[in-house]
């Protein structure tokens, strides 16, 4: 009878490009937990605390440093150092004073240093919405968390929330400051795809008649001018005038 279940063990190799380990040094490397974010999509706390900001020389070490309840994931104290970091998730060190915030670069996913204000929230993207049988609607958020409102707020056209909108929220208690629509002349960022990282101004967004809207085709203008072509699933708007978060290349290297 063949094994049921996920396996909890993941060898060096396999695991995912950005990831700063040796492939051929140890033949082990952390699995992260079943969270929020895929595996191929995300960062354990360990592989942070040891790895990127060099706060443990082991992961023994950063088990213990995440036991404490010294490091915060999205406002959270989280104490399983196998926990998944993710697009846009906020690290926080509040003895430190030291917030983190994860966004994607050429090189994958890394660690952005940002401002105590800008740690106070976080963006999210919609992904899915439906209505429940309460009489409320339930937006499903690209890191896995659900959002309830009332089916009421969805009556006027300008009340609407879309598919692939950015809802700013804050944290922890996640309570939606404001929302950025995908539209021609907001702020976006590639979160995947060949040009992932490069952010600027959304220039174009092909009307998507005979395929999937995800499959639309969108042109973003970086600040040299240069125009990069994606599809609407790699898009995440950050702003509208101005990005509301900090997307420059982090100084924490991954």
């Amino acid at each position: 009878m063949g094994k049921k279940g996920k396996t909890g063990r993941l060898k060096r190799k396999p695991a995912p490009r950005f990831w700063p380990i040796h492939r051929k040094e140890y033949a082990w490397a952390v699995k992260p937990s079943s969270g929020p974010h895929a595996t191929e999509q995300c960062l354990p706390l360990s592989l942070v605390l040891r790895d990127i900001l060099k706060m443990a020389k082991t992961r023994k070490e950063a088990k213990i440093i995440v036991a404490q309840g010294k490091v915060y994931v999205d406002g959270k104290a989280r104490k399983q150092d196998d926990f998944p970091l993710g697009l846009m998730d906020v690290l926080s060190f509040p003895e430190l004073d030291r917030h983190y915030r994860v966004i994607p670069s050429h090189k994958g996913l890394v660690l952005a240093p940002i401002s105590k204000d800008e740690a106070s929230f976080k963006l999210a993207r919609v992904e899915d919405k439906r209505l429940l049988k309460n009489g409320r609607a339930q937006l499903n958020l690209h890191d896995g968390s659900n959002l309830s409102i009332r089916a009421s707020e969805q009556e006027s056209p300008q009340a609407q929330y879309e598919t692939f909108e950015v809802l700013k929220l804050s944290l922890p208690e996640k309570q939606v400051l404001g929302r950025i629509k995908v539209k021609e002349g907001n702020c976006a960022v590639i979160t995947g795809g060949q040009n992932i990282g490069i952010h600027g101004k959304i220039v174009e967004i092909e009307k998507a008649e005979a395929k999937r809207r995800r499959n639309a085709l969108v042109i973003i203008k970086d600040e040299k001018g240069a125009h990069y072509q994606t599809i609407l699933d790699f898009v995440f708007t950050i702003g509208e005038a101005a990005p509301l978060v900090s997307v420059s290349e982090a100084t924490v290297n991954v």
